[in-house]
């Protein structure tokens, strides 16, 4: 009695062994290739349209626009309720910036202005005007205000523009 169920566990083990090693031939590794490739090209091919985007929470202000602003599409949900604006300042001089919700009217606002010596400043509304005195990269939070209720969700637009001394 011993002897068989030895044998029938012997004989699951081995059976169990079986089917995984079937399981683990990996196949069409060229599309994985081509996937690899198509986003070197596209990071390569940096467009207009791939610019200034929102990426998770952090939407990176890289490029102009004709009229020498940066604007940029961001989305305040539950998952990000903050977006962080990183904004790279190489003049000095004044920040202006403003909010535009989707929706037209919102409990969104710039919170917090965090400078390259990590001093900080705000909070600030819908519209953002504070001189620049230092060069380098500045991060701007965008959030709801938490004094007031109905917390904004959803698109808006933000628009920034370095006025030079």
């Amino acid at each position: 009695m011993k002897n068989l169920l030895m044998l029938l566990l012997s004989i699951f083990f081995f059976s169990c062994q079986s089917k995984e090693n079937k399981n683990t031939s990996v196949s069409g590794s060229d599309s994985i290739a081509t996937n690899k490739d198509t986003l070197t090209t596209k990071m390569v091919t940096n467009t207009k349209e791939e610019i200034n985007k929102q990426v998770g929470d952090t939407i990176f202000m890289d490029s102009k626009n004709e009229q020498g602003l940066f604007i940029a599409d961001g989305l305040l949900d539950s998952i990000h309720p903050k977006v962080y604006v990183k904004y790279k300042n190489e003049d000095l001089g004044e920040l202006n910036g403003n909010i535009i919700p989707a929706a037209g009217k919102g409990n969104i606002r710039f919170n917090q202005i965090i400078f390259p010596n990590k001093n900080s400043d705000g909070p600030f509304g819908m519209d953002l005007k504070i001189p620049l005195t230092q060069k380098g990269n500045h991060i701007i939070v965008i959030g709801h205000s938490q004094m007031a209720d109905n917390p904004y969700w959803g698109k808006f637009k933000v628009q920034l523009e370095n006025k030079k001394k």
